[in-house]
């Protein structure tokens, strides 16, 4: 089965001082990284949703084949550029997206490969740390116009996966990835750099 990887890479990225899709790691940016990270998990094709800075994110960042949509409510949080990437999925054909967000370089493609396994139309798939659950997540396409509906303000599938949260599947990923998110310089150093 096919599945589409939608990057969230819209944030001003306000407690870091600048959009973090425009962080540099490693020698890449933080959107270039999100995407090639769901490229080379097996994702095809990969949406990026820009908001902040959008033009110089796309003048700056080699995003490959990657189709990018811009979020222009992207200043109303993460849920607006959730539904913006799902609408623009959904004329693709493909049966179910990952969900991946920008400041997450630490997820790697065989957690992206881990978690698109178990792809169907009515999958629901969160990536297991410990007692913790994160991304990727995979969402089937029965779900999308709920969660698209639930995802408001700077919350995005997480009210629905709650309200549905005897059909999520958890994958356990700790062994392979590594779920902490980049909020501030101070975190940029250490294991993902």
């Amino acid at each position: 089965m096919t599945v589409a990887g939608l990057l969230l890479a819209a944030g001003a990225g306000r407690r870091y001082g600048m959009p973090k899709a425009l962080v540099r790691m490693g020698g890449h940016l933080l959107v270039e990284r999100g995407a090639q990270t769901l490229r080379e998990g097996g994702c095809d094709p990969v949406v990026v949703v820009l908001g902040a800075a959008a033009d110089r994110v796309r003048a700056e960042a080699r995003l490959g084949t990657a189709i990018v949509v811009e979020n222009p409510e992207w200043p109303t949080g993460m849920g607006s550029s959730l539904g913006r990437g799902l609408r623009a999925t959904l004329e693709l054909g493909v049966q179910a997206i990952l969900v991946l967000l920008v400041d997450l370089p630490g997820v790697t493609p065989a957690a992206v490969r881990r978690v698109a396994a178990l792809a169907s139309p009515d999958a629901l798939v969160m990536a297991g740390y410990g007692p913790r659950r994160g991304h990727p997540v995979l969402l089937g396409r029965e779900h999308w116009a709920g969660v698209a509906a639930a995802a408001t303000g700077d919350v995005g599938a997480r009210p629905y996966l709650a309200a549905h949260a005897a059909a999520v599947r958890v994958v356990p990923c700790d062994d392979v990835a590594d779920d902490r998110d980049v909020d501030t310089p101070e975190e940029h150093t250490g294991s993902h750099a």
